[in-house]
């Protein structure tokens, strides 16, 4: 008999293999979740993990995690729109640079940021150096130095990216925004800019997915520093 590695709660089945795999629990998406059904998955997974990080979330969301779960201590991060339960890792692994084109995109790149703290990644910020004025980010070039990956995230036409990549040598993992005007299209058209990249090494995820890059980012780190 095959054993299950995951908790079944009907509505939900919570991996507890992920752990073994990646090196950190399975992360709970928030945003579309009925309430009662993400304070029972946080509940059960809690106490099988003993630290559980919920992304997507709102306040009202981490109140009502925070009452039922007080004794683990829980975090709310509201610029990240990110939950945390448990010990936040003190000893931190390698470098990761997540670099922000403007205070427009800081809920997207704090994502980013504190995702890679809570999975172990010491990380680095850069912010508000977009292409507009390049000045910006070429009189900062040092804050890269010894870094094993890059996280980069720009809306509007997700120039800097290419930049970024063409001035460094490590893996640049790009993040469109939905920040922008018009053709902007929600961000539509910095993830098309930034696919279409003649800069190599950079690798692009999905609009608005701050996660996503903090999760590729720290596998790069963990797989280098170790």
């Amino acid at each position: 008999m095959v054993k299950k590695e995951y908790i079944d709660l009907g509505f939900a089945k919570y991996d507890l293999k992920r752990e073994k795999i990646k090196g950190f629990p399975e992360v709970i998406l928030a945003e579309g979740k009925q309430l009662s059904h993400l304070i029972k998955i946080a509940e059960k997974a809690i106490e099988k993990t003993g630290r559980l990080l919920i992304s997507r979330a709102g306040k009202k969301q981490f109140e009502a995690i925070g009452k039922k779960l007080k004794r683990y201590n829980p975090k709310y991060f509201e610029t990240a729109r990110l939950i945390y339960l448990g010990k936040v890792p003190v000893k931190k692994t390698g470098k990761v640079v997540v670099v922000c084109a403007g205070t427009s995109d800081l809920s997207v790149a704090e994502e980013a940021a504190i995702t890679l703290e809570i999975f172990g990644s010491r990380v680095e910020r850069l912010y508000d150096v977009g292409v507009a004025g390049l000045h910006r980010l070429l009189s900062n070039l040092d804050v890269f130095e010894n870094a094993n990956a890059i996280v980069v995230v720009a809306g509007m036409d997700g120039a800097l990216p290419s930049v970024v990549g063409g001035l460094v040598s490590v893996p640049v993992i790009a993040v469109p925004t939905s920040t922008g005007y018009g053709v902007s299209f929600k961000g539509i058209t910095a993830l098309l800019n930034m696919l279409n990249t003649c800069t190599v090494g950079v690798s692009v995820v999905n609009i608005d997915n701050g996660f996503g890059a903090a999760y590729q980012a720290h596998l790069i780190n963990k797989l280098i520093s170790h």
